[in-house]
C-alpha cells in the first residue's frame, strides 16, 4: 500500500501537465520527429555547396519542411489544441522567414511589396491558429463567447476557462486512478505503462512483455471509474 500512495504522490504533481497533452502514441510521435531532424540535418548539409541568398533559402526550405513534418506528427499523434496552434505557429514563422529570405535580394518598391505580403500571410496563418483552437475550446464546453462584447464576453470567457479546468482536472484524477490501479496489478510485471487522459479518453503507450499484458492494462483501465474509451498504442517488447 505505502508503494502505491507513493506512486499516487509522484503522479499527482504532474498529471495536470499531462492531462493537457494528449498523446495517443508517444513513441511513434517522438520517432517522427526524430526523423524529421535528421532529414532537417541532411537537406541542410545539402545547402552547404551554396552562397548568399541561395544558400539562405536553401536553409529555410530545410526548416519548413521540417516544422511541417512536426506539425503533421503532432496532429497524428498528439493532436490537442495547445500542441497543435503552437505546431502551426511553428510552421507560419518558418514560411515567413523562408519568404523574407525570397525578398532579400529584391529592392525598393519590388521589396517593400514583397515584405508586406510576407507579413500579412504570416500574420493570417497564425491567426488561422488561434482561431482553430477558439474553435476546439467550443466544442470542448459548448460556451461561444465569440458574439459578445464588453462584461458579457469576460463573464462568457470565464465561464469557458472555468469549466476547461474542470475537464483538466477531473482527467489529472482519472490518470492517477489509472496508473495506481496498473501498478497494484499483480497479473502486469511492467511499470513501462505511459496513460493520458482526454475528455474521459484514456490512451495508453510504451512497452509491456506480451500480449496478455497489452489486454490487461486496457481491461484495467477500462473498468476505472470516469473512463469513457480507452484507446492503446502498447507495444510488445
Amino acid at each position: 500500500m505505502n508503494k502505491i500512495l507513493l506512486f499516487v504522490m509522484a503522479t499527482a504533481a504532474s498529471a495536470s501537465f499531462a492531462a493537457t497533452t494528449p498523446n495517443n502514441d508517444t513513441v511513434a510521435y517522438k520517432a517522427t520527429v526524430k526523423q524529421a531532424e535528421i532529414d532537417y540535418k541532411s537537406a541542410k548539409a545539402a545547402c552547404g555547396g551554396q552562397s548568399g541568398t541561395a544558400k539562405d533559402i536553401c536553409i529555410e526550405q530545410a526548416k519548413v519542411a521540417r516544422a511541417n513534418s512536426e506539425a503533421n506528427a503532432t496532429m497524428q499523434y498528439k493532436n490537442d489544441k495547445r500542441s497543435v496552434q503552437k505546431a502551426q505557429t511553428e510552421v507560419a514563422d518558418a514560411d515567413y522567414n523562408l519568404a523574407k529570405a525570397k525578398c532579400a535580394p529584391m529592392a525598393g518598391a519590388d521589396k517593400d511589396s514583397c515584405l508586406d505580403t510576407a507579413k500579412s500571410t504570416h500574420v493570417a496563418a497564425i491567426n488561422d491558429a488561434k482561431a482553430g483552437k477558439k474553435m476546439a475550446d467550443v466544442a470542448q464546453t459548448g460556451i461561444d463567447c465569440s458574439t459578445m462584447s464588453g462584461a458579457d464576453k469576460a463573464s462568457c470567457e470565464t465561464k469557458q476557462k472555468s469549466s476547461m479546468a474542470k475537464d483538466t482536472v477531473a482527467d489529472s484524477m482519472i490518470t492517477t486512478k489509472v496508473k495506481t490501479e496498473l501498478l497494484a496489478e499483480p497479473a502486469l510485471k511492467s511499470l513501462d505503462v505511459h496513460v493520458e487522459t482526454t475528455n474521459g479518453t484514456v490512451m495508453l503507450s510504451g512497452f509491456v512483455p506480451s500480449q496478455a499484458e497489452v489486454d490487461k492494462a486496457v481491461d484495467v483501465a477500462r473498468n476505472v471509474k470516469g473512463v469513457n474509451k480507452v484507446q492503446s498504442s502498447l507495444r510488445i517488447k
